[in-house]
């Protein structure tokens, strides 16, 4: 048998309120989804004025970066991105029902090595997304500094 960490729901919220204080902080309208390790929301917000198709993007989002232990832009980046065309995953964002996302804005919660679950992040740019997925990822490891887990800040997440 194996212990596992799982998320705790006070833990996705104050993740959900980083990324949008920095969204606000920015001037984005964002949508923010925190998923456990099985990719289902424990946290989905949209702000006021934020695009009505953000929550379902910010989902696949935090799903597809859940699921395959990786952040989604690593899926398109040339060269071996591997959905680029001619690599072997092409075509992998069809799968799940189409809820795969295979572009920028979704990053796995990563804590002692471990995938505990996603985020995902819908209504800026590229660099938008990323910002407030990061700032998300840094209010986990401030929370837990003090038990000594250890949580992966950054854009390029791959396990």
């Amino acid at each position: 048998m194996k212990t596992a960490l799982r998320l705790e729901r006070r833990e996705a919220r104050l993740m959900a309120d980083a990324a949008l204080a920095a969204a606000a902080e920015i001037g984005v309208l964002e949508t923010v989804c925190i998923v456990d390790e099985g990719g289902y929301p424990m946290v989905l917000e949209r702000m006021d004025g934020a695009r009505i198709t953000g929550p379902q993007i910010a989902w696949n989002k935090a799903f597809t970066a859940a699921g395959h232990k990786r952040s989604t832009h690593l899926f398109n980046r040339p060269p071996n991105g591997p959905a680029l065309p001619g690599n072997e995953a092409f075509g992998i964002q069809w799968s799940f029902d189409g809820r795969f996302a295979v572009f920028v804005g979704g990053f796995p919660i990563v804590v002692d090595g471990a995938v505990v679950g996603g985020v995902g992040l819908s209504g800026g740019n590229g660099e938008q997304d990323t910002a407030c997925g990061l700032a998300a990822l840094a209010a986990l490891r401030d929370a837990l500094a003090e038990t000594r887990r250890s949580v992966t800040v950054e854009a390029d997440i791959k396990l």
